[in-house]
């Protein structure tokens, strides 16, 4: 399904976003669903309170528990004061604990979120779904966003992602990842075994601080390509941050990747539209160049940033792109360092569907064309 209105979709940032929210969720029509996570994340909490502050009990909420391993104590008692507190600013929630890994240690959050959001009665007064994805792993993420579009698409209704963005925070939060590569569920990509032309894999790896284990594992996974094109954050909030990665980076891009310098993508970091349609531009470029040759195939690989992997998320919805990725384990986070992180929170709102794009539909295009007052001889 072609969505040309993502090229230009209504989108917020900062300030213009709470006053959206106000003028927007302050009619007394709408009736909202919030998705988002409860967990450890100081950042959980942001969306859920704007919304709330507009929408009192207009405002559902659906609060995902992501639950790994073993974790430490004090991001335990993090995310349940981050649960406790969601439930206290939307009363009319539920909390939900997703398993990432199964007792074989296979990830299955794909598969778990799926069942639980395909069992949730979204009641049909709704009008608006918002899925808040500043602290939903992509495992989870990815899937959660697909299935809610579908929905909004099939009932006519809006949905939404709001983002709270905080790069520096995001630098300390370590992870570790687990050990199985794999597809994000939904997001395998289309079958080339009965191409007449061998694919020729292009490996879209987005560049986060700690990350290089993990890429590493996933690019084994990903297998032979043909160029790797690593993405990283320009501009950005700290101008030197797309210098201080490309440097931590600099043994697989040089040694391991061999990445023509020339082959770095630039997005912004705080706009996830920049990302979608470089991304398509990619794609676009690709297949004009390898057109007869070989069959191009574009893996992304969305790590670190949510605001930059809301971007990818939108790419891999336009153009079936395959998005190959590896849950983390574990996470290692000192939840006091929340309040000494240089740097407010980035708030980012995009409108994907609804309403709003009635109008740019062909179907509604084409009935809104009136038939020319004399007929034009040939």
């Amino acid at each position: 399904m072609a969505r040309p209105h993502w090229q230009n979709c209504i989108a917020h940032f900062d300030e213009a976003v709470a006053g959206f929210i106000e003028e927007y969720f302050g009619d007394t029509d709408r009736r909202c669903l919030i998705v988002a996570a409860a967990g450890f994340d100081p950042r959980s909490r942001h969306v859920a309170t704007l919304l709330a502050g507009s929408m009192g009990e207009r405002l559902t909420g659906l609060f995902v528990r992501e639950e790994r391993g073993t974790p430490d104590a004090s991001l335990v008692d993090a995310a349940d004061e981050n649960a406790d507190a969601l439930s206290d600013v939307v009363p009319l929630s539920e909390i939900v604990a997703v398993n990432i890994f199964g007792n074989d240690n296979a990830p299955i959050a794909g598969s778990q979120i799926a069942a639980i959001i395909g069992g949730y009665g979204i009641a049909p007064d709704v009008t608006d779904i918002v899925l808040d994805m500043t602290a939903l792993s992509i495992g989870v993420g990815f899937p959660a966003a697909r299935l809610l579009l579908a929905h909004c698409e099939e009932k006519g209704i809006a949905f939404h992602i709001m983002i709270a963005s905080n790069p520096e925070l995001d630098d300390e939060i370590a992870s570790e990842p687990g050990d199985r590569p794999m597809a994000v569920r939904g997001f395998v990509g289309p079958d080339h075994s009965g191409s007449t032309q061998d694919v020729a894999r292009i490996w879209v790896p987005l560049l986060a601080k700690g990350r290089s284990a993990a890429l590493d594992d996933i690019g084994r996974s990903v297998g032979e390509t043909y160029k790797i094109c690593p993405v990283v954050p320009f501009p950005s909030r700290d101008p030197r941050r797309a210098d201080s990665l490309i440097a931590e980076y600099e043994t697989q891009l040089v040694d391991e990747w061999q990445v023509d310098p020339r082959d770095l993508v630039y997005v912004s970091e705080r706009n996830p539209l920049d990302c979608y349609r470089i991304l398509s531009t990619l794609k676009t470029r690709y297949d004009q160049t390898m057109a007869d040759v070989f069959t191009p195939s574009i893996v992304l690989s969305p790590v670190g940033s949510r605001v930059m992997a809301a971007g990818a998320w939108m790419a891999a919805v336009e153009h079936d792109f395959p998005v190959q990725y590896i849950e983390t384990v574990r996470y290692d986070f000192d939840p006091a360092k929340a309040g000494v992180v240089a740097g407010p929170d980035l708030i980012v709102h995009l409108l994907l569907s609804g309403p709003a794009y009635r109008e740019l539909e062909p179907a509604a295009l084409a009935e809104s064309v009136e038939p020319p007052a004399t007929s034009v001889p040939e």
